[in-house]
């Protein structure tokens, strides 16, 4: 590949990610205009493979995609993930084509089928909103849904659920017995609901995984 088919490159999945120049040169610890010099002036000629190997991992797709030798990047097969740019707890939004993503996070493909019955297209990223599940997830949170894992599944477990278009994060307990849900936060300020008709309440999906800055 050439230095020309590099840049091209990576400027195909800045475009296609939706990702920003000055953010990218950040998570590079450069100056701000150190990815659009290198794209559109060629200064530096070729990236660093420090920086090409990090790029790799963050978009998830092989080091030689960007001009490298190939198979060192992320690990071949890396998956990327979108987070979507709707929040869950406090705030409106929706699982929906046309959603629009910020910038993907790339997750080993073991990893992932260890922790979520969905395949990698049912997984999304969405920012926590709220105290209400303190201490579990915190506000600012990122938690990984599983929208493969939903009413069809459904069992003891944290999900995503849609109510009056708002999206909640809360805790569900299953009453076996009438077959009705208890909905709760795990902060106590926070009241619950109790058997809860299974029909009158529309899962998005299970929460399987949480991230955040410490």
């Amino acid at each position: 590949m050439t230095d020309e088919e590099a840049r091209a490159a990576l400027q195909r999945l800045i475009d296609e990610r939706g990702e920003d120049y000055a953010g990218l040169s950040r998570l590079l610890g450069r100056n701000p205009a150190y990815v659009q010099q290198y794209i559109k002036r060629g200064s530096p000629r070729r990236l660093a493979e420090e920086d090409r190997r990090r790029l790799a991992r963050y978009f998830g797709v092989d080091e030689k995609r960007l001009g490298g030798r190939g198979g060192e990047a992320g690990g071949p097969g890396m998956v990327p993930i979108a987070r979507l740019e709707v929040g869950v707890s406090a705030g409106a939004g929706a699982f929906a084509d046309g959603e629009r993503a910020r910038p993907h996070i790339a997750f080993d493909p073991t990893w992932l089928r260890r922790i979520a019955s969905g395949t990698p297209d049912l997984l999304s990223i969405v920012a926590v909103q709220g105290d209400s599940m303190i201490p579990t997830l915190n506000d600012g949170d990122e938690i990984l849904v599983d929208r493969g894992d939903s009413a069809d599944r459904l069992r003891d477990g944290v999900y995503v659920l849609r109510i009056d278009e708002v999206l909640i994060v809360k805790r569900l307990a299953i009453n076996p017995s009438n077959r009705t849900v208890s909905i709760s936060s795990d902060n106590p300020a926070y009241p619950g609901w109790p058997d809860c008709d299974l029909s009158a309440i529309d899962v998005v999906g299970r929460v399987v995984w949480a991230g955040r800055r410490i």
